[in-house]
């Protein structure tokens, strides 16, 4: 089994479903005492949260490969960085390593695909939603990406920074994911991308009328599907 090298802590919130669905998954597959061989560096994330907001991509990019850095030191095969927003600076941790990362938008595709979608929602915090975070990497896969509108953008990002991200689940708030979820689907959506490792906290699949990709979920389980490759 090849060793998982996890940056997380972006939220660890998130950070411990990966932790979770890796184990389980390994368990599922291998049964008995099996667990994942993994390594966890996990960020502190108000400093990384303030290199976003005040548009310093490259200072948190430098973070985190300094974290990729030091698991591939330690041990790791392969990357998972636990977060969407963060693969906006894949490139650069990817440059300071020799160990390949997964890209979480790749683990997603290979699901949509597999689902023969054409058209998806995309939710997340607004830099994955406005940014080309890996929009263009879903669109060159034939998937056209639709994304809520401004003022609906602003509260979804609300929500993931000051309510998923702290641990907290509220009712109204995921009757407006809901809502933002409807809206897309009457704008064409044959699913909908949970764009923030956080938000399948929040929604779940009995939550909506199209299929929901959870790229936590996703991406996890591709994790060890590339770790028991022979």
């Amino acid at each position: 089994m090849k060793t998982i090298g996890l940056i997380g802590g972006m939220s660890w919130e998130s950070s411990k479903e990966y932790y979770r669905i890796i184990n389980e998954e390994v368990k599922n597959r291998l049964g008995g005492l099996h667990s994942a061989q993994c390594i966890l560096f996990s960020v502190d994330f108000a400093e990384i949260e303030r290199y976003q907001a005040n548009g310093e991509w490259d200072r948190a990019g430098a973070v985190l490969a300094n974290a990729a850095s030091s698991l591939e030191k330690a041990g790791a095969d392969y990357i998972v960085i636990c977060t969407n927003t963060m693969h906006k600076v894949v490139s650069e941790i990817e440059a300071n390593i020799t160990i390949p990362v997964l890209h979480i938008a790749d683990a997603t595709v290979k699901q949509m695909q597999e689902f023969h979608i054409k058209k998806v929602g995309l939710l997340g915090t607004k830099y994955t939603m406005v940014e080309d975070i890996y929009t263009s990497r879903i669109e060159a896969c034939g998937i056209k990406v639709l994304i809520p509108d401004r003022e609906e953008i602003d509260r979804l990002n609300d929500i993931i920074f000051k309510e998923l991200c702290l641990g907290t689940v509220k009712q109204d708030s995921k009757e407006f994911y809901q809502k933002v979820i409807r809206n897309l689907v009457d704008r064409g959506a044959e699913g909908i991308i949970l764009g923030c490792t956080e938000i399948g906290l929040l929604v779940k699949p009995e939550d909506a009328e199209v299929p929901l990709f959870d790229t936590a979920v996703l991406h996890a389980i591709e994790a060890v599907n590339l770790a028991m490759e022979e």
